[in-house]
């Protein structure tokens, strides 16, 4: 068996997504998506600037294809010389003494790939110094499985230089360094490797469970939605945590419809009255195929989703790496005529998110009295930023926000839909409004934002208005239906 960095890290994020990338048909595994291929991109970009900032006159190890022992020998050579970073080292290593967490099979193999491995004063087998990994990352913050990697780097160092375990770094979006506690995460370290471990050998393949923000990047997400979906699984059931899903199979409750029929009462003592209404109700909505007003909703739909001669529709899109707003999308609708007209105040260079806030500003103004309605909290996040970011007076930015509308809140807050997630495709999917471009999202429009850069190509642009403009119509959609279901 071949124990690798990859692997755990996978492992630790989605055991079955570990686990198909060993035993899984290659055939079922989804195609790259342009969103990772760009994360990728960024990530290697934030490689090089640490490299450039901290390390300059690093070495680097040259790839020679999979020959992993090559470039473990190649690795160690340079720690032998004492060279003061090597960059993309191999540790390749077989038949580690016997202790908890490894196996004692001759066939057991370790690979680490540690971004660098630095130099440090101290004694090894190599002479006066030792080898620290140095693990890059462009997440904001340490996450558990860039700990238990990077612990796994260090007992391999450990072996390697025959020396106590070193201490790794982890160095992170803003190149700020984190100091792994070994104390805390070695231990973490061995209890995942056994885990892992003992999965692999006896191949058991773990269940799925639908997570939507982990799942959706995995390319196994298509493979495994289609297994759920064939078993009702209650992962699609929205509300449905890992937690929750425990305490519900320890109630005999293994599907959809058994959760629409099953006992409130019963329910609410494990998991409590009111997240076991919420549930049953959500499972009731998805197996009957309808939607549910809520029963505590009692309040004047119109005074909650106010109606106007004149009504912005508004949605964002954005390009987080660059902290750029580069789209600012508003439908106007005049109800008398049923009149829309999609204004998108475009930023063609990052450099015009000024003067598309302003333009967006002039539109909005002139109707003081329309509502602005929108799904989520980011577009009132997004103007407080923008306000802040370009002057506007805070008086001027109250006003403003004084008239926006969430309607994924307003959603919460009445009805209970026969959804899987209560996002805005999804619900508008699911109340007859289609997208022109089947099975794009946001992700897709940072992509073709990031290409209209680089290539000025005018189809991107195109693109992304077209996307914009669907999202929203889709928000209108959603509104209107809101007043129709609940008036």
């Amino acid at each position: 068996m071949l124990l690798t960095d990859f692997l755990l890290l996978n492992y630790k994020r989605c055991q079955r997504r570990a686990f198909l990338d060993v035993y899984g048909n290659p055939s079922q595994r989804d195609a790259e998506r342009d969103f990772l291929l760009k994360l990728r991109q960024e990530n290697q970009i934030h490689i090089q600037s640490t490299l450039e900032k901290f390390y300059p006159h690093y070495q680097q190890v040259r790839p020679l294809a999979n020959d992993w022992a090559s470039k473990a020998q190649a690795t160690e050579a340079l720690m032998k010389q004492g060279v003061h970073c090597i960059y993309q080292g191999t540790i390749f290593l077989q038949n580690l003494p016997t202790n908890r967490i490894f196996p004692t099979d001759e066939s057991f193999y370790c690979l680490g790939n540690p971004h660098l491995l630095v130099r440090q004063p101290g004694e090894s087998k190599f002479g006066d110094w030792f080898y620290r990994p140095v693990s890059i990352h462009l997440g904001r913050r340490p996450k558990p499985e860039y700990k238990i990697v990077a612990a796994f780097y260090s007992h391999l160092l450990g072996y390697l230089q025959d020396i106590p375990l070193p201490i790794p770094i982890l160095i992170l979006r803003e190149h700020n360094p984190y100091i792994v506690d070994l104390s805390q995460w070695f231990v973490k370290l061995e209890d995942t490797v056994i885990e892992c471990v003992t999965m692999l050998s006896q191949e058991e393949e773990p269940e799925v469970f639908i997570s939507r923000q982990r799942c959706s990047l995995c390319h196994w997400h298509n493979h495994c939605y289609t297994i759920a979906q064939s078993q009702q699984h209650l992962s699609l059931v929205p509300g449905v945590t890992p937690s929750r899903y425990q305490s519900l199979q320890e109630m005999g409750l293994m599907t959809v419809e058994s959760l629409a029929g099953a006992c409130p009462t019963n329910m609410g003592e494990v998991i409590g009255t009111e997240v076991a209404n919420q549930l049953q109700q959500q499972a009731q909505a998805i197996v009957e195929n309808r939607p549910i007003r809520k029963s505590q909703f009692k309040d004047n739909i119109h005074t909650l989703i106010p109606t106007a001669k004149v009504e912005f529709y508004f949605d964002i899109e954005a390009e987080p790496e660059r902290n750029l707003d580069y789209l600012l999308g508003i439908l106007r609708v005049e109800r008398p005529s049923q009149t829309q007209t999609f204004h998108p105040f475009l930023a063609e260079t990052p450099e015009a998110e000024g003067e598309i806030w302003l333009e967006f500003l002039n539109l909005v103004e002139s109707e003081e009295n329309a509502p602005i309605f929108h799904f989520s909290e980011y577009e009132v996040e997004t103007i407080k930023r923008l306000g802040k970011l370009y002057k506007t007076p805070p008086k001027q930015i109250e006003r403003l926000l004084s008239r926006f509308v969430d309607l994924h809140a307003r959603v919460i807050t009445c009805v209970i839909l026969p959804v899987e997630s209560y996002s805005l495709k999804s619900l508008a999917n699911s109340l007859g409004f289609h997208w022109r471009d089947p099975g794009m999202g946001g992700d897709q429009c940072v992509c073709w934002y990031d290409q209209w850069l680089k290539t000025s190509d005018q189809t991107f642009l195109a693109s992304i208005l077209r996307y914009n403009e669907d999202d929203c119509r889709a928000t209108f959609h959603l509104k209107n239906w809101l007043l129709e279901f609940l008036g």
